[in-house]
């Protein structure tokens, strides 16, 4: 059963960095030693979004993200499709079920091919509830070497319920911790000036406030837009709030 000291380790953490390593720990105890964490505030109809505006987070090797991740075998996955369409826990005997009817196409059965090549067999994907259309969270659990699907399903059988309340409140703690990928990063000052922005500022009065020209104003906010990957203010104020680089004591 789940203890007060796990939710309040989980709770009490000052940065992703530490909220994951406490979660991998947490999870191995469980019988999963490698778990690959996705989410974006960007989805549409036909498309995640910007993979740079992901968060993800994983204790895979580099040989299996460089090439899953990296080359975008994630969007042929099955279990992404799964967790688009589900909310809840699903044990990977789905994939068996999916084979055997004949509903994956060549680029899903490559991508089971290559999970499995990987030693990624056995396991259990979480899709976590949606606050809106736009966004999507979930996390796959990647059962240790050794283990079948039989035994990580008596696992989850067991422990089911302890493992989705903890990965609900990691999932919900990642909203709240600063989290910027290195092409998405901003500076102390852009974060500063687009905080003005959102408190709804003019330019003059930043300048004012930061004693600043306007025109070095101008320019933070132009290349807090460029490093954002956005073409409007508005924008940058808007994604830089999702990663929560606005409005933090540290960074």
């Amino acid at each position: 059963m789940v203890c007060c000291h796990q939710i309040n380790a989980l709770i009490n953490v000052s940065s992703i960095e530490e909220l994951w390593g406490l979660h991998t720990q947490q999870m191995a105890s469980y019988g999963f030693d490698r778990i690959l964490y996705g989410f974006t505030h960007y989805r549409t109809s036909t498309s995640l979004g910007d993979p740079d505006d992901f968060i993800v987070l994983t204790n895979h090797d580099r040989e299996y993200t460089d090439l899953y991740m990296g080359e975008g075998l994630y969007a042929h996955a099955p279990m992404v499709r799964w967790a688009l369409e589900h909310e809840g826990a699903c044990s990977w005997s789905v994939l068996d079920r999916m084979l055997d009817e004949g509903v994956l196409n060549d680029c899903e059965r490559r991508v089971i091919e290559f999970n499995h090549s990987q030693g990624v067999k056995a396991g259990y994907s979480i899709s976590f509830k949606s606050i809106s259309k736009r966004t999507k969270g979930a996390i796959a659990l990647t059962g240790r070497r050794g283990l079948d699907q039989a035994a990580v399903d008596a696992i989850w059988k067991e422990h089911g319920q302890d493992i989705m309340a903890l990965n609900n409140i990691v999932h919900l703690r990642i909203q709240t911790l600063p989290y910027s990928t290195e092409k998405r990063s901003l500076t102390r000052r852009q974060r500063e000036v687009l905080g003005w922005v959102g408190d709804g500022k003019t330019i003059q009065d930043i300048a004012l406030l930061l004693s600043l020209n306007p025109a070095t104003v101008e320019k933070h906010l132009r290349l807090a837009r460029e490093a954002l990957g956005v073409e409007t203010t508005a924008q940058a104020v808007l994604k830089a709030a999702f990663q929560n680089q606005m409005f933090v004591l540290d960074l």
